[in-house]
């Protein structure tokens, strides 16, 4: 980097912003402009969420928003891409080859449409003169559009890998993306080790860990004691690789053995209605309140109130999985006592018998035994607990991670270091 050169501008690419179950990229972007980076947000849809999280409105940075669907705005994709190969003709026929090549692999419209949005976003979100570098959030499209961007622009590319856009996506194409990334960043060891082994030219790949804030998620040093009827917390996308259904069935034992409970299952997702009638066939409905997606805020009252967290991750049989969930990390942070599956990068921090009680996917026995053993033993729940605020305090700072992003970021995106700025809590 050059000293008295001018700051660089990271440019974003979001598959959606803002979402409410992706907050680790917005306290992410709210951190680094805190630590005095420019930052332009480009997002591939508007997700039109009625609900955010208190932190979105305090992000300075622009929003350019792409057309999602190439047909309602093609006339402005085809004018802002033709002024895109004006603009730089060497750099858009190399897009544009390797458009083609994708293309002949997939037969996948989507593949014409990234290289579209590509040359929307030259035009609308990159400013001639200024330095930039894209970083793309997922693996999968988003990282697709970047790359044409890069070759367009001539700007370095790098992107982050998290769950499903790692572990889903063909191995060759994933290897050819990290090849031509300035660096790579993922949210776990697991994946981290993965993207390694698939690097063909040994481009960096470094594990930062999402973190939360720690000042918003802390909990009570003593809670009381579990009292019936226990309060039972899943925060999680309803979708098939969180395992609510082996939830469900672990629950719908423990009310056959005559627990009394509630159940509080925080979020929105494809299988919901699926869920719902799970929880009538096993004759618990009334005891399950589907409480949708809420903000931190909201979702912050039910920490202090549950007895248990509990999750069931699985790895579908496409690759899909969680990695870290920050839900997990955010029950932990707060003091309730977590049981979980032993899947993918969980144990990186659920580990069974130090920081949780895990067990096997697919297990509601297993599942049922271990939430019953956090409910009843007070010595257990302690030690587990104590353990897991420490390991969160330790590996899932929020403010020590965007540290080592940030200079991963300074190292390879170039131009000046930025200075810090006064951040969200008022702190430079």
């Amino acid at each position: 980097m050059t000293e008295g050169s001018e700051a660089v501008r990271l440019v974003m690419v979001l598959k959606g912003y803002p979402r409410l179950s992706e907050t680790f990229i917005s306290n992410e972007i709210l951190l680094l402009e805190a630590k005095g980076f420019k930052v332009r947000i480009v997002s591939m849809r508007d997700p039109r969420e009625a609900a955010r999280h208190a932190s979105i409105y305090r992000i300075k940075a622009d929003v350019v928003y792409l057309p999602e669907y190439i047909r309602p705005a093609l006339g402005e994709l085809l004018y802002e891409n033709f002024r895109a190969a004006l603009a730089a003709p060497r750099g858009y026929l190399r897009a544009f080859g390797l458009m083609v090549r994708h293309l002949a692999r997939t037969r996948r419209s989507a593949t014409v449409k990234h290289l579209l949005q590509a040359g929307f976003l030259c035009r609308r979100a990159l400013t001639p003169g200024e330095p930039a570098h894209l970083h793309a959030h997922f693996a999968h499209s988003p990282t697709s559009v970047a790359v044409y961007a890069g070759l367009i622009s001539g700007l370095p590319v790098s992107f982050t890998g998290h769950a499903k856009d790692v572990w889903t996506q063909e191995p060759g194409k994933l290897a050819e993306k990290i090849g031509r990334a300035a660096f790579v960043v993922t949210c776990t060891k697991a994946n981290a080790a993965y993207l390694r082994r698939l690097s063909p030219n040994g481009t960096p790949v470094y594990d930062v860990y999402h973190g939360i804030d720690l000042s918003l998620f802390h909990g009570p040093e003593k809670r009381p004691d579990p009292a019936p009827p226990y309060r039972i917390l899943t925060v999680a996308r309803l979708t098939a690789k969180k395992g609510l259904d082996t939830v469900l069935a672990a629950l719908g034992r423990l009310a056959g053995e005559g627990m009394d409970f509630t159940y509080d299952l925080v979020g929105e997702g494809e299988d919901r209605e699926a869920l719902q009638a799970r929880a009538r066939a096993l004759g618990i409905a009334d005891r399950v309140n589907f409480c949708g997606a809420m903000p931190h805020e909201a979702v912050l009252a039910l920490y202090r109130k549950a007895d248990v967290f509990v999750l069931g991750c699985r790895v579908l049989k496409n690759g899909d999985r969680d990695g870290v969930p920050n839900v997990i990390v955010e029950a932990m942070a707060m003091g309730v006592p977590v049981a979980a599956t032993n899947v993918s990068a969980l144990p990186e921090l659920a580990q069974d018998g130090e920081t949780a009680l895990a067990c096997p996917p697919d297990d509601p026995a297993a599942l049922a035994a271990n939430i019953r053993r956090l409910l009843a033993d007070a010595e257990l729940r302690a030690r587990l607990t104590d353990a897991a605020r420490a390991a969160v305090a330790r590996d899932f700072d929020n403010a020590a991670n965007i540290e080592r992003l940030a200079a991963i970021f300074a190292r390879h995106a170039g131009g000046k270091v930025p200075s810090p700025v006064a951040g969200p809590g008022g702190a430079a």
